[in-house]
């Protein structure tokens, strides 16, 4: 049992800033829920199989490997503040490119503009997290950090709200079951009218972040600074290596992020192999979100009584059951149980990255926190692995039975793998660095 007197998690006079920040949290959590259901619109607007589909999420999270360690070296330089406006400033012209790619209805250029929105984000995530564990002792650092990301499922369930009642509801593609069988000017006009659907909340956007922008630009951002010089670089890295606590947990980060973004993309395939329909699966990402919400609150408060490499390993535990469950169930229990996974998921990103970072300076950290937001390239890889399973058997979703289960049921093996390997570094930290 921990000791219950720590200094308070968040300080007054840090109160303000604190605020600010955490604000961020919610708008990388709103781009990552608006794009989600994208995977499964492309796939049936453009008529692509799901390999090609999960591109969609390759050139979102692609662009935070590419822009992790360059922001953080920024932001290194100059200061938080700084590091902050660039962000916003990529996050809005990323955003903002889908009004051409409409027009031109080339599907690489929605993928450029989802790959210049994630700069943005890779600058924000690599500024915003270190930024709240300095904001305070260290004792509460990742009790902060907990705290801080509870807004990131708001923004969460705030875009799969635009995206279920503006974009899902209005693709007339949806609409139709035999889409691909259509007469080529018939499918040109609909094609034209669901990509302005798919168009409109990215470019509100864009705007709502201009908006941000100027905000932050009034408002004055203390900047933490260490006593001396900045150290080497080199030496930097060569103490960020030698750490294998923050090795192993950089690794851990990127299978929890392929593990969440497979969870919550392919949710549409499995609801889609039980005949539902993509606007009801729609239903079951939110509630997946709520649990999420409600999951990341109550880790927070138990982080007040257990150690969090404990608390680590019995969520990871609890998801992979939940995984079984999704890849053995038949039907909508199956659909329940990957609803599940996300109440399981909901602390493990803030508590994987205050693990990793505690005990090391704040120059480690600005370093130290590219490699842990570069971790996010596992939302990249590892969707693109689970669609090469589920179109194993063609371009359906249960084509083929893969050890006495369909396909798409089968696929969610990949997630049990990460959740397996999450609960392990849990222990570990808690046996080497917590007992």
């Amino acid at each position: 049992m921990k000791n219950t007197e720590q200094p308070p998690v968040v300080s007054k006079k840090v109160l303000i800033p604190f605020i600010l920040i955490t604000s961020l949290f919610a708008l990388w959590g709103f781009a990552n829920a608006v794009t989600d259901p994208m995977v499964q619109a492309f796939k049936k607007v453009l008529e692509l199989s799901n390999s090609q589909a999960a591109w969609v999420q390759m050139a979102f999270y692609g662009g935070y490997f590419c822009m992790a360690l360059p922001a953080a070296l920024f932001v290194r330089k100059y200061s938080y503040k700084v590091g902050v406006l660039i962000g916003l400033a990529l996050y809005a012209v990323g955003a903002l490119l889908f009004y051409p790619a409409a027009i031109t209805e080339q599907f690489w250029f929605f993928c450029l503009g989802l790959y210049v929105l994630t700069f943005g984000l890779a600058f924000l995530e690599t500024t915003a997290n270190p930024y709240i564990l300095a904001m305070g002792a260290p004792e509460t650092a990742t009790q902060r950090l907990n705290l801080a990301q509870a807004f990131n499922p708001v923004g969460l369930l705030l875009g799969l709200l635009v995206a279920q009642q503006f974009v899902l509801k209005n693709l007339q593609s949806d609409d139709i079951e035999n889409y691909s069988a259509l007469a080529e000017t018939k499918k040109a006009l609909i094609r034209t009218s669901d990509l302005m659907v798919i168009r409109d909340p990215y470019v509100v956007l864009g705007l709502v972040i201009m908006a941000v922008f100027v905000l932050i630009v009034i408002s004055k951002m203390p900047q933490a600074k260490e006593e001396g010089g900045i150290p080497s670089l080199g030496d930097t890295f060569k103490g960020l290596f030698q750490n294998k606590k923050y090795v192993l947990g950089v690794l851990a980060q990127i299978l929890y992020v392929g593990a969440q973004i497979m969870c919550w993309t392919y949710i549409y395939q499995y609801a889609e192999a039980i005949g539902m329909a993509a606007e009801d699966a729609a239903n079951y990402q939110f509630i997946a979100f709520i649990l999420f919400l409600v999951g990341r609150i109550i880790g927070t408060w138990l982080l007040r009584f257990l150690s969090p490499g404990k608390l680590l390993m019995y969520f990871g535990v609890l998801a992979m059951v939940a995984c079984l469950g999704t890849i053995y169930i038949q039907g909508i229990g199956g659909l329940y149980s990957l609803v599940g996974v996300s109440f399981c998921m909901s602390l493990m990103f803030p508590t994987i990255y205050g693990i990793a970072l505690n005990g090391l300076n704040e120059e480690e950290s600005k370093i130290g926190a590219a490699g842990l937001v570069m971790a996010i390239v596992g939302g990249a890889l590892m969707p693109q692995w689970q669609a090469m399973i589920i179109d194993a058997g063609g371009s359906g979703v249960n084509d083929l039975t893969i050890m006495g289960v369909a396909e798409v049921n089968f696929s969610f093996v990949l997630p049990l793998l990460c959740f397996l390997y999450i609960s392990w570094y849990g222990l570990k930290v808690f046996k080497n660095y917590e007992a």
